[in-house]
């Protein structure tokens, strides 16, 4: 069972995402909060799988419950999805930055959504929409001024040169398959590297993984 916290501050938007995700027999809504702080407070007490994280919300943003969820070591296997109505808002990327595992828009289908909750819940993170990447690459190219955090500069140049290309692969979004196909590896040492790089980079999923890909200038913004 895939226990899930709705955290946003419209009664109206956690209401319909309970009633899809409850009709479903592997899922369950173990709470829902009107605000960050209170997100806070439930994912600790709760521990769910996946958290449905609103962006703006009154007394503390989805930013900072984002921050404070994932830095708790109380909640290691516990994964968030930011919610947004836009394509492209400024606080997503943070959020990403913060160990958000992807991002949806509001107004996905019933479907998609109930497949993303799936996915995230199993360790994955949402990468292959175009969305994830475009945002990824427009808030690293408005920070590309600013020099690479001195952390992922130094452990990027500790990567072997194979790893530095199963990096960029990540970042442009391949599954572990398919950047076995691209280096004609076996997909057990395609799956070897990318845990490695896990360790390397202290990185809690593939979405850090890619934010990385793109701050450390292994990527640049529009080369896909």
């Amino acid at each position: 069972m895939t226990r899930v916290l709705l955290a946003d501050d419209q009664g109206l938007v956690r209401a319909g995402f309970r009633a899809l995700l409850d009709a479903q027999p592997d899922i369950a809504v173990v709470g829902e909060a009107a605000d960050g702080a209170e997100a806070v407070e439930l994912a600790r007490r709760e521990r769910p799988d996946v958290v449905l994280m609103d962006v703006r919300m009154p007394c503390m943003d989805g930013l900072e419950a984002t921050r404070r969820i994932t830095a708790d070591p109380a909640l290691p296997d516990t994964r968030i999805v930011v919610l947004t109505t836009f394509e492209l808002d400024e606080y997503v990327f943070g959020a990403l930055r913060a160990g958000a595992s992807g991002f949806l828009l509001k107004d996905i289908d019933p479907p998609d959504l109930l497949a993303a909750v799936r996915v995230v819940a199993q360790g994955e993170a949402l990468l292959a929409p175009r969305l994830t990447r475009r945002l990824i690459e427009a808030f690293v190219a408005q920070e590309r001024a600013a020099p690479p955090a001195v952390s992922n500069r130094d452990a990027l140049e500790e990567l072997t040169p194979r790893e530095r290309e199963v990096l960029a692969l990540v970042g442009r979004g391949l599954s572990n398959a398919e950047i076995a196909d691209e280096l004609v590896l076996s997909p057990l040492t395609a799956k070897t590297h990318v845990a490695r790089l896990f360790s390397k980079l202290a990185a809690r999923d593939r979405a850090q993984l890619v934010v990385i890909a793109y701050e450390t200038g292994l990527l640049v913004p529009g080369g896909l």
